[in-house]
């Protein structure tokens, strides 16, 4: 068995199972929570970084991060399952990984400055930098608004969008209604999307 560490609010966590049930591979994962947080966590030795999600595999070799994983993902399914082979397609859903990525690690960020610092020890500034990036990247998906095949991108912008409804009150849904359309379709068509719905 392969095991994945990783949380159940991950966004990055959550596009690996995804990626794995879409593939036919969530029967040859086990999935082992992980608290990033504890100094005495395994995950640590497993994952220099302290991160998730981390995938180990029989041998005992671990892959990080999720692009990383998922490219492996979709390596044992046979390859081109949803990481296109062809350049001139591959390309282009790499790069919307890496938009939706940048959100979700944007909005993680805002996050963990309120929950790792005081509050007097808070940066508005800092705050106001991350959800920049956020605001950006969702104007340039919302331009993209991504339909047709399920793939790597358009999995990792659920996450990331699924992330802003858990944590910011879905604040993002009243100016970006090709965001909202392109949610709902996806969440129609990958069950495992609701299935890997972290409980609010």
């Amino acid at each position: 068995m392969l095991v994945l560490r990783s949380s159940p609010a991950s966004p990055f966590g959550r596009k690996v199972k995804i990626a794995a049930h879409h593939l036919g591979l969530m029967d040859r994962i086990d999935i082992v929570a992980a608290d990033t947080a504890d100094p005495n966590e395994v995950l640590r030795q497993q994952n220099p970084l302290g991160k998730i999600p981390a995938l180990i595999l029989e041998d005992g070799t671990v892959l990080y991060d999720s692009r990383v994983i998922v490219e492996y993902l979709d390596h044992l399914a046979g390859g081109a399952k949803i990481i296109p082979a062809d350049a001139a397609t591959r390309y282009p859903v790499l790069a919307a990984q890496a938009l939706a990525d940048g959100i979700a690690d944007a909005a993680l960020l805002q996050v963990y400055e309120s929950r790792w610092r005081d509050p007097a020890q808070q940066s508005v500034k800092w705050t106001t930098h991350q959800q920049g990036k956020v605001d950006r990247g969702l104007a340039a998906a919302e331009a993209h608004a991504f339909h047709g095949a399920v793939h790597v991108g358009s999995i990792a912008l659920a996450c990331a969008l699924g992330y802003l409804d858990l944590r910011f009150e879905g604040a993002w849904r009243a100016t970006h209604p090709r965001l909202v359309a392109f949610l709902d379709d996806f969440a129609a068509r990958v069950p495992s999307f609701e299935l890997t719905r972290f409980p609010s």
